[in-house]
């Protein structure tokens, strides 16, 4: 705990008193700073979803992040043309696929005298950081998905060409594509 009696609040970087706190991914915040950062709801342990350094409720973490187009609605065969602006959300391109194979993970595995070497980074993986993924052993911090950049869990992790995704960018990237492959019933999905 820093001097000053307390934590940093995540939002307003005041101090947060024990009797005020509310902590999410190893941060505090107070009660009343622990909003969604796009439409400013009270949030709480149930419907607060995190990004990177920032928190949102699982509307406006969808919207932001989750998959784009038609058919990519709130329910079964729910369209919607909402784009998200009044958000602050703007559409963005698909970033650059960066391979992780590196021609170096073989040379690294035999100067540190391991066979376990992280895809993404290349460096060796310790057993107390190692999440196997993908039929590879990755680093915690570096099981993320290629895409979005979102944390996997073993569960949630869908792997091609050496490579893990979350499951909404690989349906999205690698599915099938065009009308009538969208998520629920009745769903359109439209690809371009």
């Amino acid at each position: 705990m820093p001097l000053g009696g307390g934590n940093k609040c995540g939002c307003c970087r005041k101090t947060v008193y024990f009797a005020e706190e509310v902590q999410c991914e190893g941060k505090f915040f107070h009660k009343c700073c622990f909003l969604c950062m796009a439409c400013k709801k009270n949030l709480d342990s149930t419907t607060v979803t995190c990004h990177v350094d920032e928190i949102y409720c699982k509307s406006c973490y969808g919207k932001k992040y989750g998959p784009k187009g038609y058919g990519f609605g709130g329910g079964a065969g729910t369209l919607s043309m909402d784009t998200g602006a009044h958000l602050g959300i703007r559409p963005e391109e698909p970033a650059a696929h960066c391979p992780t194979n590196n021609p170096n993970a073989s040379k690294l595995a035999t100067k540190f005298g391991s066979s376990d070497v992280c895809p993404r980074c290349a460096k060796a993986v310790y057993s107390a950081e190692k999440v196997l993924g993908g039929g590879n052993s990755w680093h915690k911090s570096c099981f993320r998905c290629a895409k979005c950049g979102k944390g996997l869990e073993s569960t949630t992790v869908a792997d091609k060409d050496g490579e893990i995704y979350c499951k909404a960018c690989y349906a999205k990237s690698f599915g099938p594509k065009g009308f009538g492959f969208g998520q629920g019933a009745g769903a359109l999905a439209h690809a371009q």
